[in-house]
């Protein structure tokens, strides 16, 4: 008998759709949930769902989400519902769950259950390693590039020896196979395994141990997936073997939307969600369309344009806000790219003035070199703006340094954070003493911390490089010997002060010193909350984003970021520039000339029109300079699929030779000579002239666009600004 619901009210701030989705709960189910319609919020309130009505334990729940902000944010959500905290839950990311997996079950793979996990800067040194043997010319064959063919290889969830001829690659001289089997076989001999690991290790010990099996299906009774539209063939089989169970019902919910993405370019397969029925039949598709954050002209446009793919389930977004209609999306013409920057901060400035916050404004483009206009126009008149991206905190050099002393005092047999940080400072080891101890650690085939004592007791090393990897040593031995009596973090601060490290750079007289000093300072502070370093370093080799909150104090800014960065994200004003043939779709996306290719890029530009609450100003240039050369652009074909009800046209006939800075007022937007473009002065059968494609006559006349047939470049769609009546 099913216990009552809880007296708590849980479930009254849910929408009839939302309330269904979270009250479903045997079964397979997707939701698909659109932009802004809160799936987040039934995600949470359909975990807690489950254990308020008894249904299931805490740590009988899988959930799963695509990065780690996006887990803790849904176990704080969780514990608000329940009014209590809850622990031990099966709730993190992919590779945060596999991670936890693997601890259990690593003697199936050849580790110990104290395994490390490399970055990318160890995979690569050890790459550099292990192709020796091949002689491969890395001025040809990258080693970034061999990288990123093994991790395709592990999306993708094949071992060396499940990789056929047909999924073989002529990378490295053809050798890519060999080299991926070296590497893991050197992985398991400094018990360690990289990113890609995790999932593959984990799901051929599930595929190959019926047993291990059928203990995740006992444990687990509800799977909940987020963002299902972004997992990738390893992913989606893995989850797959913990969801399929002979003669069982299976409880899975997966939320996620086609129409979002926009991932393929690193392995995701939009295929996974669009196949959910097949994969488990009589499933139930709830759909979430009530939007709560956009205008009814936003999602007008939004819905017009993504109805063009055909690969796709299908759904149709309508707001949810009270004062629905808003603004229409503002296409505008502009002359050229710098025009187009001048244009932007401009408005920016103006907005400002009106009231508007810096920080609900974003400049999203398509392509990284778009932003430099952007940013040297902001910086000229005074507008601050940040650059979403760059380095991370644990990607920084002095971080990565202190990483490698913790995995050695932790793991002495990490080989790859032994020769980080050997020389670090500089010991006098030079390049031919550390092979010769790599040599004989190979010879004795054990790692190179257990190598040494020998070397140096036999005589082997010798001089001063001896006394200086001997003190090295002394200094790692008496580190381990105070994590019993001391805390993780006073170990930590003898190690660093004892070996020289934080010396080195209260010595450094560079600008930069001092920052990196603080850095580290940030770092020792941060493991404070970690109940050991062991604990602390898993986690930093599972996060998979470091957000860096504003401070308080700092002024607002606008934030410039591509399309792909901005998803999730969510502002007042877009600006979205560059929507020309090449730019937006990518040259790439229209070389391919396939369907596939072309349907995720208008997802990238859905994305991008539905991340805006109140306006949406669309732009597109004559010309635009490419890496110092001036193009002319064709408009995107994607501004004839936006419905004209929602939209208003603007050509910008300014060329800002004045512009300078915004307290010059003759430059203000409401004096440009800005004509809206409500109906065509063409007619069928005008001579018109186009820069690039030179004479034709004009076919057809529809909303702004003509269709044209050329002389010499045959019949296109353009826009009418784009060309000259002939009289």
């Amino acid at each position: 008998m099913e216990t009552p619901l809880p007296p708590q009210d849980y479930l009254a701030s849910l929408n009839p759709e939302q309330r269904l989705a979270v009250e479903t709960t045997e079964g397979p189910l997707l939701i698909l949930a659109g932009a802004g319609t809160g799936k987040t919020r039934v995600l949470t309130t359909r975990f807690a769902h489950i254990l308020l009505t008894n249904r299931a334990k805490p740590w009988q729940i899988l959930a799963v989400t695509f990065t780690n902000k996006a887990a803790y944010e849904m176990h704080k959500r969780v514990e608000n519902l329940l009014g209590m905290q809850v622990g031990n839950l099966w709730l993190g990311t992919f590779h945060t769950l596999c991670a936890r997996m693997l601890r259990r079950h690593a003697d199936y793979v050849g580790l110990t259950k104290n395994f490390t996990i490399l970055d990318t800067d160890d995979q690569i040194r050890l790459l550099k390693q292990v192709i020796e043997p091949w002689r491969i010319d890395t001025k040809r064959w990258s080693i970034q590039g061999l990288l990123g063919e093994i991790q395709r290889w592990k999306d993708r969830g094949l071992t060396p020896q499940q990789i056929t001829p047909t999924e073989d690659t002529n990378f490295a001289d053809g050798h890519a196979r060999a080299i991926y089997e070296a590497y893991q076989t050197r992985l398991s001999q400094l018990n360690a395994c990289d990113f890609g690991d995790l999932m593959l290790h984990v799901t051929e010990i599930l595929r190959l141990n019926p047993d291990i099996l059928a203990q995740y299906h006992r444990l687990f009774r509800y799977i909940l997936v987020d963002e299902y539209q972004d997992t990738n063939t390893i992913q989606y089989l893995w989850l797959r073997l913990l969801a399929h169970r002979q003669n069982e019902q299976t409880n899975i919910c997966c939320v996620g939307d086609d129409d979002q993405s926009i991932y393929a370019w690193r392995g995701a397969e939009v295929e996974n969600i669009l196949r959910f029925e097949k994969d488990f039949p009589n499933a139930k598709i709830i759909r979430l369309e009530r939007n709560y954050r956009s205008t009814s002209h936003i999602l007008g446009a939004a819905a017009e344009l993504i109805a063009h793919n055909s690969e796709r389930l299908g759904k149709t977004l309508h707001s949810g806000l009270s004062d629905a209609s808003g603004e229409k999306l503002a296409i505008v013409n502009v002359y050229d790219s710098d025009t187009e920057a001048q244009f932007i901060g401009n408005k920016i400035t103006l907005l400002r003035e009106q009231g508007f916050s810096l920080a609900e404004m974003a400049i999203l483009v398509r392509a990284g070199f778009q932003t430099r206009n952007f940013e040297e126009q902001l910086f000229q008149i005074g507008l601050p703006y940040r650059i979403i991206g760059g380095t991370r905190f644990y990607e920084r050099a002095e971080i990565r340094d202190v990483l490698a002393y913790l995995r050695v005092l932790t793991q002495p047999a990490d080989d790859l954070a032994f020769e980080r940080i050997v020389n670090v400072p500089k010991r006098g080891i030079g390049a031919s003493t550390l092979q010769k101890i790599r040599t004989t650690a190979r010879t004795m085939n054990v790692p190179l911390t257990i190598a040494i004592p020998h070397m140096l007791n036999n005589g082997t090393l010798k001089g001063r490089s001896a006394e200086q990897i001997r003190d090295l040593m002394k200094v790692f031995s008496d580190t381990r010997d105070l994590l019993p009596n001391k805390k993780h973090i006073a170990a930590v601060d003898y190690l660093l002060e004892t070996s020289g490290y934080l010396e080195m750079w209260r010595q450094d007289r560079s600008l930069e010193a001092e920052g990196r000093l603080d850095n580290i300072m940030e770092l020792l502070h941060a493991i404070k909350d970690f109940t050991d370093i062991e604990t602390f370093l898993e986690h930093v080799a599972l996060v998979t984003e470091k957000d860096n909150p504003n401070n308080p104090n700092q002024e607002e800014h606008i934030s410039i970021m591509t399309l792909h960065r901005a998803k999730g994200l969510e502002f007042d004003i877009v600006f979205l520039p560059g929507w020309e043939e090449g730019i937006f779709p990518s040259q790439h996306a229209l070389d391919r000339s396939e369907t596939k290719a072309l349907e995720e890029e208008r997802r990238l530009a859905y994305v991008g029109i539905t991340r805006a609450r109140k306006q949406v100003t669309v732009l597109h240039a004559n010309r635009r300079r490419i890496y110092k050369e001036w193009q002319n652009s064709l408009p995107s074909q994607f501004l004839r699929e936006l419905p004209e009800e929602h939209i208003t046209y603007y050509t910008l006939n300014h060329s800002f030779n004045n512009f300078n800075a915004p307290q010059n007022q003759q430059n203000r937007i409401s004096d440009y000579n800005v004509t809206t473009q409500s109906s065509s002065p063409f007619q069928l059968g005008d001579c018109v002239h186009h820069t690039r494609f030179g004479a034709g006559i004009v076919t057809s006349v529809e909303r702004g666009h003509l269709e044209v047939a050329f002389e010499t470049a045959g019949t296109k769609r353009i826009m009418s600004s784009y060309v000259e009546k002939i009289s």
